[in-house]
């Protein structure tokens, strides 16, 4: 999806930064090369999810403003391999895209946990901006970047799809209310938090076919997360759970077995339904029952684990 540019998704490159340690402050280089480990000669490159860091140099400026006698800090004290300006960073989520001059980079990492003083930058600083503001990444295409390069942000959306499963409302019987209680759910739970949300909705009726073919499209299409609701249980047009664990590559039992347990002690007939949580390629499906009240119960469990869960798909660690 092409989205419009807007303000602090385009910038430059203001230093790029190189050190031979970890935990250490980095040195300017005029150019550097991105090798598919990350910079070359940098103590950072290697497997792994974090090969590239960026930081802001707003960032710095702010940081700067504020310590002790306004002491002005320097690109790479903080240890970030690419101090950029005009891109703002802190609107970046997991999965995004950065363009870094001939290189292109994928975030893996918002922000990160301060060692403290055990880190050579935070004695040297005092403290550090790096876990608030730094953004980490892996590369995807090598490329030689210089000081002065252009920078663009590229949001990546997180494509979840709603897919309410029904013969009497797909036929206009009555109104479908758990579908767009699951997304108000979901609405909720994102605001504030550094994804890009978009959302489609589709109305079935219990038909298998039916249901193989939007499952089958949302893969294709690059949905992130289906959450179905309807047809978790054991009457004769309950097919969701079947069609699900057929076309899936892995399921994840856990998820549901702990909301049937939590729930079933004090409603028996909470036991019967048939909800499954599953993977197909990089997408997660949950099949959730088909009241309002039960996809409130089920989505609050669910998303105690949804952001680790999408992390875990991408191999961006435990």
């Amino acid at each position: 999806m092409t989205r419009t540019p807007r303000p602090g998704l385009k910038g430059s490159v203001v230093s790029i930064n190189v050190s031979e340690a970890k935990g250490t402050r980095k040195t300017p280089r005029p150019a550097v090369s991105v090798g598919k480990l990350g910079i070359e000669g940098d103590a950072h490159a290697g497997e792994g999810h974090r090969q590239v860091s960026l930081l802001g140099q707003d960032d710095i400026d702010r940081f700067s403003a504020e310590s002790a006698g306004g002491k002005a800090f320097a690109p790479g004290v903080f240890a970030e391999n690419v101090t950029v300006r005009g891109v703002e960073l802190r609107s970046a989520a997991l999965l995004d895209r950065i363009k870094l001059g001939a290189a292109e980079l994928e975030v893996t990492q918002i922000g990160k946990v301060c060692h403290g003083k055990g880190c050579s930058v935070f004695a040297d600083a005092g403290r550090c901006v790096m876990p608030e503001a730094g953004v980490f990444t892996r590369v995807l295409r090598p490329g030689r970047v210089r000081a002065g390069d252009p920078v663009e942000l590229l949001w990546r959306p997180l494509r979840i799809e709603v897919i309410t499963l029904s013969d009497r409302a797909s036929a206009g019987t009555y109104q479908d209310l758990s579908g767009p209680r699951i997304r108000e759910l979901l609405e909720a739970f994102l605001s504030g938090k550094r994804w890009h949300p978009e959302f489609s909705a589709s109305l079935i009726p219990d038909d298998q076919a039916r249901l193989l073919a939007e499952l089958r499209s949302a893969v294709r299409g690059g949905t992130d997360v289906v959450f179905s609701t309807g047809g978790t249980g054991i009457g004769p047009r309950d097919i969701t759970p079947d069609v699900v664990t057929g076309y899936a590559d892995k399921l994840i039992p856990g998820v549901m077995e702990r909301i049937r347990q939590k729930y079933g002690s004090a409603k028996p007939a909470a036991l019967l339904s048939r909800s499954v949580a599953a993977v197909k390629g990089t997408t997660l499906i949950y099949c959730l029952p088909g009241s309002v009240k039960a996809v409130s119960e089920y989505t609050a469990e669910i998303l105690l684990t949804l952001e680790h869960s999408l992390a875990m798909l991408h191999g961006l660690g435990h």
